[in-house]
């Protein structure tokens, strides 16, 4: 209710305005708005996450005494999410990117207003104390409900309502990064399908206008400032490798992540949960410290060609003297930090994983770069580590979020590394291509896919999976009981404008159906209504439809039997009404001329 009131507090000058101005117009200048607010929205993710991390640190010395704590902040910062979460929003914020294409798909790109604040400061919290997870797909899912919910209050049709969605959306990922065209490369690739050109210009103001926020209120440092080689023709094999490599990984990341919070889930009892979680995530930080939090100094560390020293900082640290147990270590970060990340998000706390997707792509750059120094060294060949990492980077989104376009512009901007664009579309694209080979579906739209409420770019599917059994049922035949008579048969016809009729038991279950061609020729034999009953003319239906079936599996069915209507039951085989091929052809012609961006 709050949210709904400062929205309209600040939107009601504005639209009174608006409405004087035409459709494309008002588009432009509420793409504008919604940007301005995304980037203001990630400044203060960016801020409060910094200032509760530091004031969390601060006062720490240099001894090895502060891992201590480190067992213990990440699983407070989880519970006090957790119970924000339960007995405040009572609401599951969880998976933003998940959570904006199931609204998109679902809910007529409807996105409940609290999500314009709840998901900020339960991440905030989460990633504040320590946990593994990323601040990315929480600020996702505040931009996009931002966009939702300024098109819902100005009245905006199903079309214009996901344009300014994907501006929100756009617009935070746009202010989080200082990354505009990743902003709308994100947005195109992942969140909207079969988007036109027109469309293009709000997207451009929302990220760019997010972009000059971020600048205003954070400076204009990159994102990940970096110390790179040029790139060296050479090296393009080991490039293909690591693009190999990120491909296994980013298999190994989509699988592992959603097997194990699913494992994490099936326990009932919510804080028996967390302590599991916290207990598990807590553990591994204090072993592997790099896993603390977003990780992300450790990430900019090897973007400078730095080594990461853990002395005092682990009982791990021995390995950091021998050669090739530091490949070692952090093979053992990469394959750990999914634990954490899913620790974290399946114990209570709310984050992404864009973030660790970024991270562990860095470390398996970083891995591939050291191996191939240490094989090499007595041959003169070396690979510029920092290089490796930043591409690692690309390769990774490009895999486990299966956006190649948003992978490689978005390493670009925000590192300055566009001298490397060669090796970034060559890893991306291998990465992609080889993942794709194994998964067909991301991260985020695997389980979604798997229940068939995935939009695609394909427009037959996407409308398909915008429509709905339940509304396209048309329930004005009249039923008739089994064991009725010919002549209680003609008289039900008689009080109809429909030629078929369902035949239902005496506990409305669907038998059959009967019609006016069937029938015909006894229809006027008055000797023979109390001789014939419905039974004797009765037909049994081809194929069922379900009132929760998909559409796409409902048109399959019409397509085998080349029926014109088709009965619709519930689970017990109650008689619902029938669905017809014309209602559907009727209603895919509306939902197109909704969904189309043109």
């Amino acid at each position: 209710m709050k949210s709904r009131i400062v929205i309209k507090d600040i939107l009601s000058p504005l639209r009174r305005l608006l409405k004087k101005m035409s459709e494309h117009d008002m588009m432009l200048v509420l793409s504008l708005f919604v940007g301005i607010a995304c980037g203001l929205a990630s400044v203060l993710l960016k801020t409060l996450i910094e200032y509760i991390h530091h004031g969390l640190i601060s006062w720490f010395g240099g001894n090895f005494d502060y891992n201590f704590f480190y067992l213990i902040y990440p699983g407070v910062g989880m519970l006090l999410a957790m119970l924000f979460v339960r007995y405040i929003i009572k609401d599951n914020i969880g998976h933003g990117v998940t959570k904006v294409l199931l609204a998109v798909s679902k809910n007529e790109s409807k996105i409940r207003p609290h999500n314009m604040w709840s998901s900020l400061f339960a991440s905030s919290v989460t990633i504040g104390f320590g946990g593994s997870v990323g601040a990315e797909a929480p600020i996702v899912y505040t931009g996009a409900a931002i966009g939702s919910n300024v098109a819902r209050y100005m009245g905006l049709s199903y079309k214009n309502m996901t344009i300014l969605l994907g501006c929100g959306a756009a617009g935070a990922v746009a202010g989080i990064f200082k990354a505009p065209l990743a902003g709308v490369l994100f947005t195109l690739e992942i969140l909207l399908f079969n988007i036109s050109m027109s469309s293009i210009l709000p997207l451009l103001l929302s990220t760019v206008s997010a972009t000059v926020i971020s600048y205003l209120f954070l400076g204009d440092s990159l994102s990940f400032e970096c110390t790179l080689e040029p790139f060296s023709m050479h090296n393009i094999p080991f490039y293909i490798v690591l693009g190999l490599f990120c491909a296994c990984c980013s298999v190994y990341f989509t699988r592992t992540t959603l097997w194990l919070e699913d494992k994490i889930k099936s326990i009932e009892n919510p804080y028996w949960r967390w302590m599991i979680s916290a207990g598990c995530l807590g553990l591994l930080i204090f072993l592997f410290p790099p896993l603390y939090g977003e990780g992300y100094e450790y990430v900019s560390l090897l973007l400078n060609g730095g080594e990461i020293d853990l002395e005092g900082k682990t009982v791990l640290a021995f390995f950091m003297y021998r050669p090739w147990s530091v490949p070692v270590f952090f093979i053992l970060i990469l394959l750990l930090k999914i634990f954490s990340m899913s620790f974290t998000n399946a114990g209570g706390g709310v984050g992404g994983t864009f973030g660790p997707t970024l991270f562990v792509g860095a470390m398996a750059g970083f891995i591939i770069a050291r191996i191939i120094n240490l094989i090499f060294t007595g041959a003169g060949i070396s690979v510029p580590e920092q290089n490796f990492v930043l591409v690692g980077m690309a390769g990774l989104m490009a895999g486990v979020m299966q956006a190649p376009m948003t992978a490689i512009f978005l390493i670009a901007e925000i590192s300055g590394g566009y001298e490397l664009l060669i090796p970034l579309i060559m890893t991306a694209t291998i990465s992609f291509g080889a993942t794709r080979m194994v998964e067909k579906y991301s991260i985020y739209t695997k389980r979604i896919a798997k229940r068939g409420e995935l939009l695609t770019h394909d427009s037959d599917q996407a409308v398909l999976t915008l429509l709905h059994t339940s509304e396209l049922i048309e329930s004005n035949f009249t039923p008739i009981k089994i064991d009725a008579t010919l002549g209680e048969l003609v008289e039900t016809i008689s009080c109809s404008s429909r030629n078929i009729f369902p035949v239902l038991d005496s506990k409305g279950h669907f038998q059959g159906y009967v019609s006016l061609e069937d029938i015909r020729r006894d229809m006027f034999k008055k000797d023979l209504y109390d001789r014939h009953h419905v039974y004797n003319y009765m037909k049994s239906a081809p194929e069922y439809v379900y009132i929760d079936e998909k559409m796409d599996t409902v048109m399959r069915k019409f397509e085998k039997t080349g029926a014109w209507n088709l009965p619709v039951v519930d689970k017990n085989r109650t008689y619902m009404g029938f669905v017809s091929k014309s209602k559907i052809f009727s209603a895919y012609r509306d939902q197109l001329r909704q969904v189309s961006h043109d």
